[in-house]
């Protein structure tokens, strides 16, 4: 019965150390194709967004605020209260 328990623990560690290794190496071919793609990606998208026009109905020096920023927002004063102390010696 042990000798059957000793072959599955090694056909189980044989099986993760092909995955692991056969990981490893399609890692090694995909990856840098991968990253090229995503980095041919994002300089499209930062050229595309380079090349919108610019609104030129505003003079230059003039101050254009899109939106009111929230008011609402208060501070956290569930902090607890301060407590004055004095040092006894």
């Amino acid at each position: 019965m042990q000798q059957a328990d000793f072959m599955g623990l090694l056909r189980t560690i044989l099986i993760f150390l092909i995955v692991y290794y056969s990981f490893r190496f399609l890692a090694r071919i995909f990856a840098p194709i991968l990253l090229k793609k995503v980095v041919g990606n994002m300089q499209e998208k930062a050229q595309q967004k380079h090349k919108q026009p610019h609104n030129s109905s505003t003079k230059e020096g003039e101050t254009i605020i899109d939106k009111k920023p929230n008011s609402n927002t208060q501070g956290n004063n569930s902090v607890g209260e301060y407590v004055d102390f004095e040092e006894i010696d």
